[in-house]
């Protein structure tokens, strides 16, 4: 099939999402909202923590102003959700309000929605709202929020714990620690980061007083678990709310959540009868969007005589926030499984406590949980061979768990099914030149620079968020429409889709036209989040072009009177093995006895978690007048079961690493303890890396494919984010032991950082 091999499976095929978005034809959220819309803004809360009471009646007067909403004029709404249970616990989740009523809990709580006939009176109207303030206790910083003095984030609860569970055996952790040769641990901060994706949150919201029907145009990651969310919100029938995503310019897991402002938007629509228009600036995205990370790990290793690994002991505390975000205590769990990374560690504890503090709320960002995992386990096994004296790749190779064990179960309960760790860990040290290391330090050094070279090993758990359904059409004119839940952000859904419709249908990629995004059209759909689309949607898109084939094949064997046997596709028709007899997809679309046969449609449940693994090694320069890091040269080597468009898997790999970078070196979204004030607030004091600052990415896949997944796959689009931060902060940490022997640094290791470290550090000893 000359198609399959040309746009295929397996094939570089150039995005043909490309061409429109460059020639500035694509159409986000803010390019929908229609002539003569209305324009609202958000009122947030100056304070951490406070009583209010607000007079809305100077604002009401103001020119252009149509409507303003306080907590009061929606009594009616239903609570923000947070759906997700944990292992032998019961959440009490406190409520978690459309607009904040008489208390703030962080800087940023919403408190009114200002609707105009323009945006910049609606932000006049807004400073014009009178509010009296009474300012209560406030903490900001998770540890000191489980201390028994701590101002509590909410009055009614005995303190800040949200929750406290277990995973693994305990006692049996205990005993192997008991009878350890030796013992390492380490305590470490991920900081909490904010998601900073170029195309900010927006809502259109439109009523239609004929059908007494909402539709919502919204920038999100998926609009089928938002629709599903905001009937609870809105308290609607499902058949009076319509929810369509267009064009997204980036989500990172903090685009799949029912935002206030949707809600916001939905009734004042409703009550005005005009169209309504919302758009995120970047304070609202600091402010308002959940953020990630924020977790504080304590991890102890026991090892054996030989240096194996015999225990592992984890203890997590996870800031969750003010209020619980949907998927918010989830999080810290998802990585807590996969504390034991990569390494055969037959005994296992991990304790994971969610805590209130008077900050936005925390929530899914790139990875989930999965990279704070591997950033604790990388770090350790990275300080363990320092203590014991030991190369970290050596220390790594003896402690791996080995091919012939797969599939392997952790002591935490994860599934592995297939891997080969040494074997991406011995190409990723040939294309870094591993062996060389010590050459180019000497060359560093002759400059007056220091020199490092560090190496993650990851693992993570994805591509299972749930059941997708893909339907295939066949168009008259003989293309083919595809309609599924999943949600392109700048993945580049359209192009793999296609792929793997040619794999069974013999189509180039331009005739191949998806439709996503709108609840209308498609019935369901898990959205994307987790490194499912192509593990799960792809899953289902390829079962549902088999039988589409199948159909096609039966239909054209009535029309050309022969067996569907001897009949194969190629380039949109059906022939006749071995002679030119032939009939198109559009002369069968035609035929009056086609009937259903030009749908198909298939679903697809994961039946477990894919587990994609690999190897990054950073290299970097610190200069030690300064503090700055460089990197001066970046490995991946990863196994993603199978590759279905090496270019975009590229694309993915080398955005997640940027992303990761960005939190080793530079991000971190900082509250000032007294105020409560988030003061990174804005991309003046929040850097994120530039394109001089991510090293060029020498990627490859060394892949085993996956045991359970119909095309092999193993999710691909977190991964980047997961092991390049322990890779670059294993490699400063290694310039800093060698210079002087400093083993321990936070992220980000900002110059300030470096410069500190190195500058209140003793000299080291003669050796």
């Amino acid at each position: 099939m000359a198609q399959a091999l040309r746009f295929g499976f397996g094939q570089s095929v150039l995005r043909k999402e490309d061409d429109p978005l460059l020639r500035g034809l694509g159409r986000y959220v803010a390019d929908i909202a229609p002539r003569g819309t209305l324009h609202a803004v958000v009122l947030r809360s100056p304070h951490a923590h406070a009583r209010f009471q607000i007079d809305v009646g100077q604002a009401l007067t103001m020119p252009g102003v149509n409507l303003v909403l306080t907590g009061a004029d929606i009594n009616d709404l239903g609570l923000l959700p947070c759906s997700v249970e944990l292992p032998n616990t019961v959440l009490d989740v406190p409520p978690y309000p459309v607009l904040a009523r008489n208390e703030v809990r962080h800087v940023g709580d919403a408190i009114a929605f200002v609707v105009a006939d323009t945006r910049e009176r609606a932000k006049d109207a807004a400073e014009a709202i009178t509010i009296s303030w009474e300012e209560l206790p406030h903490v900001t910083d998770a540890a000191e929020a489980l201390e028994p003095a701590a101002p509590r984030v909410w009055a009614e609860h005995h303190d800040n714990l949200v929750f406290d569970i277990s995973l693994g055996d305990k006692a049996a952790t205990e005993r192997a620690f008991a009878d350890a040769v030796k013992l390492v641990s380490l305590t470490l901060v991920n900081q909490r980061v904010v998601a900073n994706y170029i195309d900010t949150r927006g809502v259109v919201a439109a009523y239609d007083a004929a059908d007494d029907r909402l539709t919502l145009t919204l920038s999100s990651q998926g609009p089928h678990a938002i629709w599903d969310a905001l009937l609870q919100v809105l308290k609607l029938p499902a058949e009076k709310l319509r929810v369509i995503t267009p064009d997204v310019g980036g989500g990172f897991g903090t685009k799949l959540f029912p935002y206030r402002e949707y809600a916001l938007a939905a009734v004042a629509a409703k009550r005005l009868c005009k169209s309504v228009t919302w758009i995120a600036d970047r304070s609202d995205h600091f402010l308002g969007d959940a953020q990630g990370r924020d977790n504080r790990t304590t991890a102890r290793v026991a090892l054996d005589e030989n240096h194996r690994f015999l225990a592992l002991d984890v203890d997590l505390v996870a800031n969750m926030g003010a209020y619980l975000s949907q998927f918010a205590p989830l999080i810290p769990t998802l990585g807590a499984v996969l504390s034991p990374g990569v390494y055969d560690i037959s005994t296992c504890h991990v304790r994971v406590r969610g805590v209130y503090t008077n900050t936005v709320p925390v929530d899914a960002y790139r990875g989930a949980g999965r990279p704070e995992a591997a950033y604790v386990i990388e770090r350790l096994v990275d300080q363990v061979a320092r203590e014991v004296g030991v190369a970290p790749d050596a220390l790594r190779r003896r402690n791996f768990v080995k091919p012939s064990a797969m599939p392997y179960q952790s002591a935490t309960g994860q599934n592995y099914d297939s891997g080969n760790f040494a074997a991406h860990l011995k190409r990723a040290q040939e294309l870094a030149d591993w062996s060389g290391f010590p050459k180019r330090l000497r060359a560093s050094k002759k400059s007056g620079r220091l020199r490092g070279i560090g190496l993650s090993t990851y693992i993570e758990a994805c591509g299972n968020a749930g059941s997708e359904t893909a339907t295939l059409n066949v168009e008259p004119d003989g293309a083919i429409t595809l309609l599924i839940g999943t949600q392109s952000t700048g993945q580049g859904h359209a192009t793999a889709y296609a792929q793997i419709v040619a794999d069974h249908l013999g189509l180039p990629p331009e005739r191949v036209h998806l439709v996503q995004g709108d609840t209308d059209r498609i019935n369901s759909g898990i959205g994307t989040g987790g490194s499912s689309s192509i593990p799960c949607g792809g899953a289902s898109l390829a079962g549902a072009a088999e039988k589409l084939a199948d159909n096609l094949k039966r239909l054209a064997a009535e029309a050309l009177e022969v067996s569907a046997d001897d009949l194969e596709i190629a380039d949109g028709t059906v022939r006749v093995s071995g002679t030119d007899r032939l009939i198109s997809f559009a002369a069968l679309a035609q035929r009056p006895d086609a009937g259903g046969r030009l749908t198909a449609a298939h679903s697809f449940t994961p039946p477990q978690a894919t587990y994609p693994n690999g190897t990054h090694i950073a290299e970097v320069e610190v200069d030690p007048g300064t503090g700055e890091s460089r990197i001066v040269g970046y490995v991946v080597v990863d196994d993603f079961g199978a590759t279905l468009n090496p270019l975009l898997l590229a694309g993915q790999v080398h955005g997640g690493t940027a992303q990761g970078v960005g939190q080793a070196l530079m991000e971190h979204a900082v509250y000032d303890a007294d105020s409560g004030q988030l003061v990174t607030a804005s991309l003046m004091d929040y850097p994120v890396p530039r394109a001089n600052e991510v090293p060029a990415i020498e990627f490859e896949t060394r892949n085993v494919p996956c045991r359970h997944n119909p095309l092999g796959v193993k999710g691909a689009g977190e991964a980047g984010a997961i092991g390049s931060c322990p890779a670059v902060m294993n490699a400063i940490i290694d310039a800093l032991w060698r210079a002087r022997r400093i083993s321990h640094l936070d992220m980000p290791a900002t110059p300030h950082r470096v410069w500190l470290a190195l500058n209140t550090a003793s000299p080291p000893k003669p050796h």
